[in-house]
């Protein structure tokens, strides 16, 4: 397991080193975060590591949908400047938004659960959160 564990490392830094985009570095490093912290079996590896990779592309994706970036880059007067109108429209936008976004995330829990189980699945959510935080005070420590 050790072993196959550092063949993983290995090979998620070795991608990393050759990333063209900073994305994808990040996503590297936090594989390779959550593949330590699971202490996955090597069969559980092999079904799982696809899995989420492509939730966690998915998840990326309905982050840079237009009406995320839209709320996230408008200021308050833009806001109060919509009409009624477009004010409904993008707010259905925003529900579609929440929507597809939970979907995939009950989706994703659902299957993995079948291949990692119940208490690896919060052991999941954990590490993701510890290497976002990690990752943000890296981030503010370079500023």
């Amino acid at each position: 397991m050790k072993q196959l564990l550092s063949i993983l490392m290995v090979l998620m830094f070795s991608v990393t080193t050759y990333a063209q985009d900073k994305h994808d570095q990040i996503r590297s490093l936090k594989v390779a975060h959550i593949t330590a912290e699971l202490n996955l079996s090597s069969e559980q590896a092999e079904k799982f590591l696809p899995i989420y990779i492509t939730y966690d592309k998915k998840m990326s994706e309905l982050r840079h949908t237009n009406v995320f970036k839209y709320i996230k880059n408008a200021d308050i007067q833009d806001l109060n400047k919509l009409s009624d109108k477009e004010a409904n429209k993008k707010v259905q936008e925003l529900i579609d938004f929440e929507e597809s976004y939970s979907s995939a995330r009950i989706k994703f829990v659902e299957d993995a659960k079948k291949i990692i189980g119940e208490k690896k699945i919060l052991i999941l959510k954990k590490a993701e959160d510890d290497f976002n935080r990690q990752l943000l005070k890296k981030y503010k420590d370079k500023k």
